[in-house]
Order: structure tokens, then sequence, then C-alpha cells
């Protein structure tokens, strides 16, 4: 199963550059995940100062691009993974590792990525493209 970690942002630590000792951390961690060959993907996003959200209003009209900072938000993304784990359980266990010498209360979601299997209306033509395209993305094809 692969699962996808979310890891949370507030305000306060959207602006600010992670010190030296926690990226040190994380790239021990990292290596951690690697050789035990769970860690699929993983990358930290920059401020939300330099994205964008594109918000649809559900009618005709065009969709509208708001410029960040989201100093507003509750839920920015600082970062993620992605995962290949047994279960949840076992997912849930290796971010109960994850470093955090600064000590910040934060929070981090773990959500499983849904396969072609989940969806009921999903027929064998659309699964077939979505394989293609996989193997695609990875450099198999």
């Amino acid at each position: 199963m692969r699962f996808m970690v979310i890891v949370k942002t507030n305000e306060t630590t959207d602006a600010q550059t992670p010190s030296a000792e926690l990226l040190a951390e994380m790239g021990k961690f990292n290596e951690e995940l690697v050789k035990a060959g769970v860690l699929l993907a993983g990358e930290g996003l920059a401020p939300s100062s330099e994205g964008a959200r594109v918000v649809f209003s559900g009618t005709a009209e065009a969709p509208k691009v708001v410029d960040g900072p989201f100093t507003e938000s509750k839920e920015l993304v600082g970062g993620f993974w992605i995962l290949e784990c047994r279960d949840r359980d076992e997912c849930v266990e290796w971010i109960k590792r994850m470093p955090n010498p600064e000590g910040q209360p934060g929070e981090v979601e773990i959500r499983r990525v849904a396969e072609a299997s989940d969806f009921e209306n999903m027929t064998p033509e659309v699964e077939a493209l979505e394989g293609r395209l996989r193997a695609q993305t990875a450099g198999e094809a």
C-alpha cells in the first residue's frame, strides 16, 4: 500500500528556513526510509508566498488565481513523503519516528493513495490508461 504523508506547517513556520539541525536529522530519517525500502518520494515545499491557488467557482466563470502567501490558512502543507508500507499501522510507526529537534508542535496527516480497484465506476479502458500513464511517469515505457 502506498501512503501520502502530508507534513503540515503554519503561518509562522511557513516563512522560516529549516535549521541546519533539522535538515541533518531529516536527511538521516530519509536515509532510514530508503534503506528500509519504503520511501518512494519525498520533498519539502517552498513557502506559500511563492505559491498560488486556483479557485473554481462551480459556475461558468473562469477559475480565479490567488497568489500566496496564504497566511490565513490553517492547513498549509510544508512537505510530503510517499511511502510504501504493509499497512497504515506500519506507516504510522515510521512517522512517529520523524525528527523534531526543535520540539515544534505540529501535525502530520497520513492518507492511503487510492488504487484503481477502489473506484467501482472504473472502466477497464480507464484502468488501462492509468496503468500506461503510471508506467510512463516511472520511466518504464
